[in-house]
């Protein structure tokens, strides 16, 4: 008589099998939700308009009607007075190795790819993911606009309102700066910055932590339960099955 051999898996080949196809469809889910947006380039901004009456690209989509009609009007107002011109760009994200500075000074070159066109003009950039920005300008601005006035601009009348995502105060508060001293106004200055020190709300409530505590505890289980069970009912519905 021919020995009889069992056609039925072990236990151990069906819980590294289930453990194995659960771990991939995890990384494989973690995978996805770690895809990148789609990032802005300079190429989709376009041309500058030919009627020259865009002042205002808000491509990142935080400004309200009446912030952008506002900017609009009064950086208009500025090229009709001066000859100086200023451009807002917002945008979502940028892509992989660019920065603010870098997008601005090749959104410039795109817009006015000389010099001499580059003289009177200036670009500020804003990403709304990072809140990162920078203002390029041409030689004619750069000549009654230092280079540290420039980074002020953006890194206190800008970055300062950005701290509690307000692009629109930010934006204008950077707009008004900048058009006075294009003007040939006095500096204005930086935003003065109260200091408030908060004696509570500094950590997190008990009860908000309790709360994340809980639900990781129930996902850590649920996970541990799902990695127990359904290797289990996988063995015994085969079982099941070779029985019939």
């Amino acid at each position: 008589m021919k020995p009889h051999c069992s056609r039925q898996p072990s236990w151990k080949t069906w819980l590294q099998s289930c453990l194995r196809s659960m771990v991939l469809l995890a990384f494989a889910a973690q995978m996805f939700l770690m895809t990148p947006a789609h990032a802005t380039s300079v190429s989709e901004i376009g041309p500058l308009p030919a009627d020259d009456a865009n002042w205002v690209v808000d491509q990142g989509e935080v400004l309200s009607r009446i912030t952008e009609g506002s900017l609009s009007q009064e950086l208009r107002d500025l090229a009709q007075r001066t000859g100086y011109q200023v451009r807002v760009v917002t945008i979502h994200r940028l892509d992989y190795g660019e920065t603010p500075a870098s997008f601005a000074r090749q959104l410039l070159t795109q817009w006015f790819p000389t010099a001499d066109a580059q003289g009177k003009q200036a670009v500020l950039v804003l990403d709304t993911v990072t809140n990162g920005a920078a203002l390029q300008t041409g030689t004619a601005v750069q000549s009654i606009l230092p280079a540290a006035i420039a980074q002020s601009i953006v890194s206190e009348n800008l970055a300062v309102p950005l701290r509690q995502s307000r692009y629109n105060q930010g934006l204008q508060d950077a707009s008004h700066r900048l058009v006075a001293i294009l003007s040939g106004q006095p500096d204005p200055g930086p935003p003065q910055v109260q200091e408030i020190v908060q004696v509570e709300g500094t950590f997190a409530k008990a009860e908000d932590t309790k709360s994340h505590a809980i639900s990781a505890t129930i996902w850590v289980v649920g996970l541990l339960i799902a990695a127990t069970v359904i290797p289990m009912a996988t063995y015994y519905f085969y079982l099941f099955l070779q029985s019939r």
